[in-house]
């Protein structure tokens, strides 16, 4: 079991799940909207193809930072 950090850059919950889940399973678990969003692991932004790979595969450890920063439009 990882402990995940999921949220966006406002509100963040910490959540159990097993190495298996992708992080758009975790993101969609934590309702969290990801369309217009960057999304980051650890600090490292995840392309469309990471969204589907496992968190083991990406190389979490026990603990992981899940985070969709949300895309601002300029003033």
């Amino acid at each position: 079991m990882i402990q995940v950090t999921v949220g966006t850059t406002t509100t963040k919950v910490k959540v159990l799940v097993e190495e298996s889940k992708t992080p758009k399973q975790v993101l969609n678990d934590a309702e969290v909207d990801y369309s217009v969003a960057t999304v980051h692991l650890d600090g490292s932004v995840l392309s469309a193809q990471d969204m589907n790979t496992s968190l083991a595969d990406l190389g979490c450890g026990e603990t992981a930072l899940l985070i969709a920063v949300i895309k601002q439009e300029n003033a």
